[in-house]
């Protein structure tokens, strides 16, 4: 530790080591200061019996004060903030302090003028608070400095009490440039509350939170606790969004492992931090290995789930990355962002359709991926219900065009992007979804290629998800729109979505489905009223919710799994490998050639064909 390091952690003790003793100096001289202004400013006048008396009980006295003062807290304010709080400590010290100096004198039996109690009473008044309120003096005169604020600063309150909290109450009292100021902290510590954490009081736990952001005008709370379990700070964040203050929140505890903590590094409270879970890791290792030095081919590239996951294996070395996509735009935002953050990357980036033949068999004869991740697919439930040929033509013949590639080009793994709707559909989507997985599965049984499926729910903050349709509504000002009060689904973030694809092709032997256990299930309706209050309006108030009812083929609920599938522990405890469900290869197969005949013409039995072939599809309005 060199010498700035040690002054830096022990200025907090040399300040009041330094207080003490001014204290004491001023204690030793406001005694004898007070007899001379008692005999007129003039030493000639003075008694000597009371100069000598007044020595003589001084030890007594400097100790007396000194307690007193420690009592009264006043080595425990930050004197830059004194207030009208501290003032009123020096006086109440500086009285009792000199009630019991009389009662000690007259047990001693000796006598002193009644005026000089007076005049040191307010000596001392004079000298503890001028030697105090210095502090808080000499710092209106710096912020009334060119470049400094004026104090018209936000209130803050941060929530927890340890060394992230403490950096980051440190920050804003440091800047000269931030337009707030930290009036309270809140820490579930018990031993903490009434302590002081740089200065600022440690005022309550979490269940004083709305309290304290109502009495002291809070403006903004910031959540300090990056170590805290995620599960734990969901609950301080649903407490939190109660008050209205717009929330902030310090990421994680690998902030405080390499020294980044500071206000830069907060940011807004998203709807992911309210999640029923906790976030799924990805086991980054096996991933790295599995991906690094191949030629990857992902289809629907430019998508919410391709794009996440053209990112991550760009950052894994592969030899070659291959995005296909149908929609230019896209797929140009994508390839331009990859090669600006990886510009050795070679980056393949190609405008087709997996519905034409010639053109993917042509990219696979060409590439020759290793690995293939099909995340290409119509996904709207809606849209596809009105339009079942194009689900069909699209999802399943996409599917079955791709992986027929796939076995013909020698690919070592197929990975599809497959859906919770999938089970046990109510709608063409899922259905189409359901099929895709059936040929996954067939295709598993006659190739050497290893296809599995991945089957995951709701992606937050995906193309066309409710959350970016939920904030899109509330800065329009309302209302927000829920298809009914108690649908519920699965939901998870981009990025667990994409490492459980990942997880899914560096485990694959061939033939499995993956599915992700996401903990409780979301009503929509929670998820709209929390994003309101987040936003820092009230839900049924100042933003209106309205019900429009379910929508053509739309459940109440999500599955992830159908009766008949087993469940099968991975490597990574959240991920499970569901049992495939048996079915006739050929049966199918024939199947298949009939429904494309149907989905070629546009032909109005489309459903009741995807019926015969899926049984757990149940058509619901049409």
């Amino acid at each position: 530790m060199n010498v700035g390091q040690f002054i830096e952690k022990n200025a907090p003790k040399n300040r009041v080591a330094l207080l003490v003793v001014l204290d004491l100096l001023i204690v030793s001289v406001t005694g004898f200061l007070a007899l001379y202004v008692r005999y007129d400013f003039r030493f000639s006048r003075m008694d000597m019996q009371y100069v000598s008396a007044e020595l003589k009980y001084l030890p007594v006295n400097l100790v007396l004060t000194i307690i007193l003062f420690v009592l009264f807290r006043l080595y425990r304010s930050v004197w830059s903030f004194a207030s009208s709080t501290e003032l009123l400590n020096v006086i109440s010290a500086c009285t009792v302090s000199i009630v019991l100096q009389g009662i000690i004198l007259a047990v001693m039996r000796v006598r002193m003028p009644i005026s000089f109690y007076l005049i040191k009473y307010f000596l001392l008044i004079m000298g503890v608070g001028a030697l105090r309120f210095t502090y808080r003096i000499l710092r209106m005169f710096q912020e009334r400095r060119p470049g400094f604020k004026e104090d018209a600063r936000r209130n803050t309150m941060v929530v927890g009490g340890g060394e992230a909290g403490a950096m980051v109450i440190k920050e804003f009292q440091n800047s000269r440039y931030l337009d707030q100021k930290v009036c309270c902290v809140v820490d579930d510590n018990e031993s903490k509350q009434g302590k002081y954490l740089r200065g600022v009081k440690i005022m309550g736990t979490r269940n004083d939170i709305g309290f304290l952001a109502r009495e002291l005008n809070v403006d903004e709370i910031i959540v300090a606790l990056p170590s805290v379990p995620q599960s734990e700070v969901r609950e301080i964040l649903q407490i939190c969004q109660e008050t209205g203050c717009k929330l902030r929140v310090l990421p994680g505890i690998y902030q405080m492992i390499n020294g980044e903590v500071s206000v830069s590094r907060l940011r807004k409270v998203e709807i992911e931090d309210l999640l029923g879970r906790a976030p799924i890791k990805l086991q980054v290792e096996s991933v790295m290995g599995y991906v690094a030095g191949k030629t990857i081919l992902v289809t629907g590239g430019g998508g919410s789930i391709g794009s996440e996951l053209c990112r991550q294996i760009a950052a894994h070395d592969p030899r070659q990355l291959i995005i296909v996509d149908i929609y230019e735009n896209n797929a140009y935002d994508i390839q331009q962002e990859l090669r600006r953050r990886y510009p050795k990357l070679n980056l393949v980036v190609l405008i087709a359709s997996v519905r034409n033949v010639h053109r993917i068999n042509s990219i696979f004869e060409t590439y020759r991926p290793e690995i293939v991740y099909h995340a290409a697919a119509h996904k709207h439930v809606p849209l596809m219900e009105d339009s079942p040929n194009e689900a069909i033509k699209n999802n399943v013949f996409g599917t079955y065009t791709t992986a027929q590639a796939a076995d013909r080009y020698g690919v070592q793994r197929f990975v599809l992007i497959s859906t919770d709707k999938a089970v046990n559909p109510t709608n063409i989507m899922g259905a189409s979804k359901r099929l895709c997985e059936m040929i996954i599965q067939m295709m598993n049984h006659r190739s050497r290629t290893d296809f599995v499926a991945v089957r995951f729910g709701n992606v937050l903050g995906s193309n066309g998800s409710v959350i970016p349709l939920f904030k899109k509504q509330i800065e329009q000002g309302g209302p927000v729109t829920v298809t009914h009060p108690d649908i519920i689904r699965y939901f998870m973030t981009i990025p667990e979505a994409v490492s459980l694809v990942l997880q899914a092709g560096a485990l694959a032997k061939g033939g499995e489905i993956f599915v992700l256990d996401m903990g409780e299930p979301v009503k929509i309706l929670d998820l709209a009223e929390n994003l309101i209050r987040l936003s820092g309006y009230k839900p049924f108030e100042e933003i209106q919710i309205e019900f429009t009812g379910l929508r053509p083929g739309e459940k109440l609920y999500e599955e992830l799994l159908m009766s008949e599938e087993g469940l099968k522990e991975t490597e990574n405890k959240l991920i499970h490998i569901g049992k495939p469900i048996e079915f006739d290869d050929e049966k199918f197969l024939q199947e298949l050639e009939e429904l494309r005949e149907l989905a070629e013409e546009d032909a109005e039995g489309i459903r009741q064909k995807v019926c015969q072939i899926v049984p757990t599809y149940v058509m619901k309005n049409g």
